[in-house]
């Protein structure tokens, strides 16, 4: 009997087998599929057991680790999300705390907010500190507001619930929830006393606005997976990697996505403390690259960091993960002069489609990959084995094209100088 684990980055998708028996293992890397990762899923485990042999019906366990939802807010290519609230409190995921990370950057920014103020409604209701309820929800009204968001030219795919004190008495959001069966029974939702009932209502609204962000998206993903897997022949359900390092059923994934926002990230930190101590570590740092972004974590011996007040892309979220530091800084991230004709790197990224510059895809956006490329970093002709094909002239002109000709220098020295800020994507 064999495992198999396939880890979706945003620009590459890769496969383990594991022969349960022998320990014997096996590897296999191609193309993500952004418009469907799940695409790149069943097409990996079907290659990667076409390649070596193996019948579908000998897979026993299916782990699947993933940085969708972390690309997703990295990207900011959620689902359109409305937010529902205690009246006076529709500001507070703006406001958030005064905690200031870079206090004397006078340029520092907050992270824009995942529903913009348009789409942040309120309704007259409020619980007190003690769990009584002062003043109930009014279900007519409550029903009003659905009507006016679902039929608003918004396009409101989504809608996060979170009232002051609610994980004392959820009573009110139970009536919000019951009203959203009635009037809007296809619409995603998140409830805040069931995301995380717990107190400190700033980071209770973030993570149930994280999770709703998140849920149309991951749901099609997931149903998609569920999907492809079992067109591919393998009998088991998938299992899906949590922030936290450990695994979660599909069911589970669909109703709270929030806890894959550092799904990947964490499957390799969990890896990384399995090798380090087959080798005889047991104080790491790991250093997990992809596409899209880069994700740092502190191992000390032997066991990995775990934190409830991790921010995910400078979003706090209350769940339970190991503390893994992600940045949008990875091999697609793009290169580009901005308004005051500075060098910016990131955080959008080309992704897998259309990719690097070098690929082919149609891409004339130069991306850390084509730098790497102009600077004989990396194959010029392909990789993965000859698999993808590589155009090193391409990436020359993006570079060109984009950035050394704006700044008046050579194309090797505009990848030499796309490197540093690559590396130091906060500067």
């Amino acid at each position: 009997m064999y495992r198999i684990g396939i880890d979706v980055g945003g620009t590459f998708t890769d496969v383990t087998l594991l022969n349960s028996e022998t320990g014997q293992y096996f590897t296999y890397k191609l193309s993500s599929t952004p418009q469907d990762q799940s695409v790149a899923i069943s097409n990996g485990a079907k290659e990667t057991l076409e390649l070596y042999g193996v019948l579908p019906e000998k897979i026993e366990y299916f782990g699947h680790g993933t940085t969708v939802a972390t690309n997703m807010i990295i990207e900011r290519k959620g689902a359109k999300t409305a937010l529902i609230t205690t009246r006076g409190f529709r500001d507070l995921l703006e406001i958030g705390r005064q905690t200031r990370p870079s206090l004397y950057n006078i340029m520092e920014d907050k992270p824009e907010p995942l529903i913009k103020r348009s789409l942040r409604t309120e309704i007259d209701e409020r619980i007190m500190a003690d769990g009584t309820v002062l003043r109930k929800a009014d279900p007519k009204k409550v029903r009003e507001l659905l009507r006016r968001l679902k039929d608003s030219d918004e396009g409101v795919e989504s809608l996060a619930v979170c009232f002051l004190f609610s994980f004392l008495n959820p009573e009110n959001e139970k009536v919000v929830e019951d009203c959203i069966h009635e009037v809007w029974p296809d619409v995603y939702y998140s409830i805040s006393s069931t995301i995380l009932p717990e107190f400190r209502e700033f980071e209770r609204l973030s993570t149930t606005v994280i999770n709703s962000y998140l849920g149309p998206r991951m749901k099609l993903y997931i149903d998609n997976l569920r999907r492809r897997v079992k067109n591919v022949g393998i009998r088991v359900e998938p299992y899906i990697t949590q922030s936290n390092g450990g695994v979660m059923s599909i069911g589970s994934t669909l109703q709270t996505p929030v806890q894959t926002a550092l799904s990947g990230p964490s499957a390799g930190v969990v890896g990384a403390i399995y090798v380090a101590q087959a080798a005889g570590f047991s104080d790491i740092i790991t250093y997990d690259m992809g596409g899209t972004s880069t994700d740092v974590s502190l191992v000390k011996n032997g066991v990995a960091e775990y934190t409830t007040k991790r921010k995910v892309c400078g979003l706090p979220s209350g769940v339970p993960m190991i503390d893994v530091n992600a940045v949008g800084a990875g091999g697609g991230s793009i290169a580009r002069i901005d308004n005051a004709g500075a060098l910016k790197v990131g955080p959008e990224s080309a992704g897998a489609y259309p990719g690097p510059a070098a690929y082919g895809q149609g891409n004339d956006e130069p991306v850390v990959t084509d730098a790497n490329v102009v600077l004989g970093r990396i194959n010029p002709q392909y990789v993965l084995g000859g698999r993808l094909k590589i155009d090193a002239s391409l990436s020359r002109k993006a570079v060109q094209n984009k950035i050394a000709g704006a700044l008046n220098m050579t194309v090797e020295q505009a990848g030499q100088g796309i490197i540093p800020i690559w590396h130091a994507p906060s500067a």
